[in-house]
């Protein structure tokens, strides 16, 4: 960044005459700008260095370097910093050879204050412009990734007791700038939790970055996160904004956050304490405003006890946990998310006759999904193609053994999970029909006295 904290542009100021130097130093602090001073080319570069310069304003005519080789110096280490060259010996020839050596532009002494003011804007119009420029290509990037790499669900699918306590949370967090932590089994759609969390806050409207932390390495991912300077390291060709940069004013989702190495981890405590950070290769602070949500498959409590995961930064991201539950604890959402998925794939294949049976219904809520909803879509998927008729039955359904599984057999008959679906549906119908039971037995297709048995016998009276 070349801006302080306030988002003020930094204008750095080499002159050896005193007088001029402060002249031009109180002008450009009544335009709002941070002004640092130099009386000569050495003692600028150490400026640059240490601050996040965006214009630098050097006379040509100084002893020892002159503004040129300032100029030609600034654009090896900063090549985004802008440099207006001022000069008393101001020649056709001088300017083009400073526009040459890449000078925003060149002014001839003596000039007035309006002048001044009038060429030192002109510049910093087109900083804001590279600035937004740059952004934008960072996010290009970012979003081209993101369609190849994004594993889309749709909307949350689920009607189930833990589903309708998963919505009331999302919507409290919601509400919060607090750090959440989302914790679930592998395809649960820890993701999606973080997405709608963001849908439903005040930075609904600003970036959602994502990162996986466990599918880079620790070079790759600090990079990723902070972003490097360009030369930080071979292959470093220029510079790059990290994931936290491009996230700013919105939320970053790091998922799998169980997986990162600790010296990711020293680095990752110091922005969720001070929201500031370097870049990899880098001097100048960089300080961001986001919302940060977490997940992971892996238990973080154990991984600290095992001295593989930082207490503090444990107890930084642990302040709203939100916990996701495995398909097989809200196993009467499947048939609701089977017929989801089946639509989807239906369009996609163009079948729009494919249905699936009764027995295939019941085959998938007997299974203990190991792969969570990922796995029910991808079944779900296979299915629809390889099925030779327009009926989906159990023996086109890819299952693994956890169809037949002890502890899949063990948690419900089939007339439990039968119920489990009817209720389900009743309850569903209910909603719809805002509680006028006339009507949810219409859509329910039974009569109305069959629907009050059934809403006695499920307890929903």
């Amino acid at each position: 960044m070349r801006k302080s904290e306030e988002n003020i542009v930094i204008v750095l100021i080499v002159e050896d005459n005193e007088t001029l130097r402060e002249g031009m130093a109180q002008v450009l602090a009544k335009m709002g700008l941070q002004v640092i001073q130099a009386a000569d080319g050495p003692t600028a570069l150490q400026h640059l260095r240490q601050n996040g310069v965006g214009l630098v304003i050097a006379d040509y005519r100084m002893a020892g370097m002159d503004g040129i080789e300032v100029l030609k110096q600034v654009k090896k280490e900063s090549p985004a910093t802008e440099v207006l060259i001022i000069t008393a010996y101001g020649s056709i020839d001088l300017a083009v050879q400073a526009m040459q050596f890449g000078a925003a532009d060149f002014l001839a002494k003596p000039f007035s204050h309006e002048e001044f003011k009038l060429r030192v804007a002109k510049v910093l119009e087109k900083i804001e412009q590279e600035e937004k420029l740059s952004r934008l290509d960072a996010e290009n990037d970012y979003l081209r990734q993101e369609l190849d790499q994004a594993l889309n669900f749709g909307h949350i699918i689920g009607e189930s007791p833990r589903m309708q306590e998963l919505y009331r949370t999302i919507n409290k967090v919601a509400r919060t700038d607090s750090t959440v932590i989302i914790y679930g089994e592998s395809g649960t759609g820890k993701e999606l939790v973080a997405r709608a969390v963001h849908r439903t806050s005040e930075r609904a409207n600003h970036p959602f970055i994502r990162v996986n932390c466990g599918a880079l390495a620790e070079g790759v991912l600090e990079s990723e996160l902070f972003g490097h300077e360009k030369g930080a390291f071979t292959g470093a060709l220029r510079r790059k904004r990290g994931r936290f940069e491009l996230a700013h004013t919105g939320t970053i989702f790091l998922d799998e956050i169980g997986d990162i190495a600790m010296g990711i981890q020293v680095k990752l405590l110091r922005v969720l304490q001070e929201r500031e950070f370097e870049r990899v290769g880098g001097e100048q602070t960089i300080t961001v405003d986001v919302r940060v949500i977490a997940a992971t498959h892996r238990d973080l409590r154990s991984l600290v006890e095992q001295g593989k995961f930082r207490e503090d930064l444990y107890y930084r991201l642990h302040i709203i946990p939100v916990y996701l539950p495995p398909l097989r604890e809200r196993s009467e959402d499947i048939p609701l998310l089977a017929e989801h998925f089946l639509q989807r794939v239906r369009q996609s294949i163009a079948r729009p006759e494919l249905v699936l049976s009764q027995a295939a219904v019941q085959s998938l809520c007997r299974y203990a999904w190991p792969g969570n909803v990922r796995e029910l879509e991808n079944v779900l998927e296979r299915a629809a193609v390889l099925a030779e008729g327009d009926v989906i039955e159990p023996q086109d359904l890819p299952l693994g053994p956890g169809d037949s599984s002890p502890a899949a057999a063990a948690a419900q008959s089939l007339d439990e999970m039968l119920d489990q679906v009817e209720k389900s549906a009743i309850e569903r119908a209910l909603r719809q029909a805002k509680g006028v039971k006339m009507e949810a037995a219409r859509i329910l297709g039974i009569k109305t006295s069959a629907l009050y048995y059934k809403l006695e016998k499920y307890g929903l009276m």
